[in-house]
């Protein structure tokens, strides 16, 4: 199969062009991912752009892009497969109807299965393989952790009552997670392993310039130098590069064009896109109070 990438040069350029800037660490990272068949686990904290590589990853590729999101208790039948019970259950009824015997295996193979997202991965048959999203793998339980081994070691998927599927094309797999909780070692080893940190503040003025093309340069700069700022406070949510974004959206619909004076109001007005709790919104509010005396 050809690889999807020349080098990291070009992952870069067409990122680029779906107006996602990456480092060289994650360029890299995405590039070894994608070439060597191996999933990624991409670590970081919450807003850094984590979930959005997977999807521009997606679409660099033109590829599917089948995403899982985590939470508590997320299990097999949700995220792996299911059986189509009504189904099943009018196949006993007609039988019975019929006068026909019917067997418990024959309510069991692939008439009556319903691919979840990783079997529906394991299973594609398309031209390219798809990009399969786990989204925030630290939100699951030790479990599900554990139900993940075989298909990240070898891109397949056993199903007792009908055996082992195996991947004809092995979906490039991304894996997130905000570090709310340590993932175990097994999970670890069958990934190749990415911190995305926040951005400098030039790289993140890009970013927002980019995302928000109504924004001033001038309220960029002075935003992205700010949100930086607010990370070193003892925020129990810091702000990211998509509070960033909301931010500056925000501040550009109510008409700011600068941090200054003249539109403190306004700018107070918004700085719920930056906190996520009462007690970051009174630390934040006074970070500004004393940035815009400065």
């Amino acid at each position: 199969m050809t690889a999807p990438f020349r080098d990291v040069d070009d992952v870069m350029r067409r990122f680029d062009a779906e107006d996602y800037l990456l480092d060289d660490g994650t360029a890299s990272a995405v590039y070894l991912a994608a070439t060597l068949g191996r999933p990624l686990l991409l670590e970081g904290e919450p807003g850094v752009g984590k979930t959005t590589a997977a999807k521009t990853l997606a679409a660099v590729l033109n590829s599917p892009l089948v995403r899982l999101q985590c939470y508590e208790g997320l299990t097999a039948a949700e995220a792996l497969y299911d059986w189509n019970y009504q189904r099943q259950l009018l196949s006993i009824r007609l039988a019975e109807a019929k006068g026909a015997a019917i067997e418990e295996a024959d309510l069991y193979t692939e008439a009556y299965l319903v691919n979840r997202p990783i079997l529906q991965c394991v299973r594609y048959r398309g031209p390219t393989p798809p990009v399969l999203l786990i989204d925030e793998i630290d939100r699951a339980d030790d479990e599900f952790e554990a139900l993940l081994l075989e298909f990240l070691g070898e891109a397949a998927a056993t199903i007792p009552e009908l055996g082992t599927f195996v991947a004809e094309r092995p979906p490039i797999t991304v894996l997130t997670s905000n570090r709310s909780r340590d993932l175990h070692d097994a999970l670890r080893r069958r990934c190749l392993y990415h911190w995305i940190d926040y951005p400098a503040p030039a790289r993140a003025a890009d970013i927002v310039r980019r995302t928000v093309p109504g924004a001033t340069t001038a309220l960029i700069e002075r935003a992205t130098q700010f949100v930086g700022g607010t990370r070193n406070l003892d925020l129990d949510k810091p702000p990211g590069v998509a509070e960033t974004i909301d931010w500056v959206a925000a501040l550009v619909t109510l008409g700011v064009t600068e941090l200054a004076a003249a539109h403190t109001q306004q700018t107070l007005a918004s700085l719920g896109a930056l906190a996520k709790t009462p007690d970051d919104d009174a630390l934040i509010r006074d970070a500004f109070a004393e940035y815009s005396s400065g």
